[in-house]
């Protein structure tokens, strides 16, 4: 199945400028969707993963999923403020901003293996926020993975020496 044709693009937005990757019609349809989650979750079971490490907010809709799939936990990284328990937080670059993500400082064991998933890979902040999140609490992160990713951007690069996997790739903008 082509998942780029599920894939459009959203002209300036958020900001003047980017292109928004918009997956909602991917969401739409049910066999898209169902076909994303088993190829991100096969990737996770052939990686014997615990647990899958998704960040906030799209990075969920298809995390929790993934992990199910895979047989794996899930945890949330989430913006500032929105965990209830004791968390370790980390701030990371965005293409256009500065952000923060948390995570509760209990949810990882040392040595517990953690696919780190996002929706989608730009210029690796975010993804490399949640390693960072994940490492701080002695796991390990075995693989990233994404739906896309903007390689134009070298994320890729940030997360090395990281194992990255992407469904769609877009090499220019």
């Amino acid at each position: 199945m082509d998942l780029r044709g599920f894939i459009r693009d959203i002209p300036d937005f958020p900001k003047p400028g980017i292109v928004f990757k918009d997956i909602t019609p991917l969401f739409l349809d049910a066999r898209a969707l169902e076909h994303t989650v088993a190829l991100l979750a096969r990737y996770a079971e052939d990686l014997e993963v615990d647990y899958v490490v998704s960040a906030e907010a799209r990075g969920f809709v298809l995390g929790g999923a993934i992990a199910a799939e895979a047989g794996a936990g899930f945890i949330p990284a989430r913006k500032p403020g929105k965990l209830p328990a004791a968390t370790d937080s980390v701030q990371y670059a965005l293409e256009y901003g500065v952000d923060a993500l948390e995570m509760h400082s209990d949810a990882l064991a040392r040595g517990t293996r953690v696919l780190v998933h996002d929706d989608l890979l730009a210029t690796g902040g975010t993804a490399g926020a949640v390693c960072e999140l994940v490492e701080r609490a002695g796991a390990e992160v075995v693989a990233c993975a994404f739906l896309i990713e903007l390689a134009f951007l070298r994320g890729r690069e940030r997360l090395a020496p990281r194992e990255v996997r992407s469904l769609v790739t877009y090499e220019a903008e």
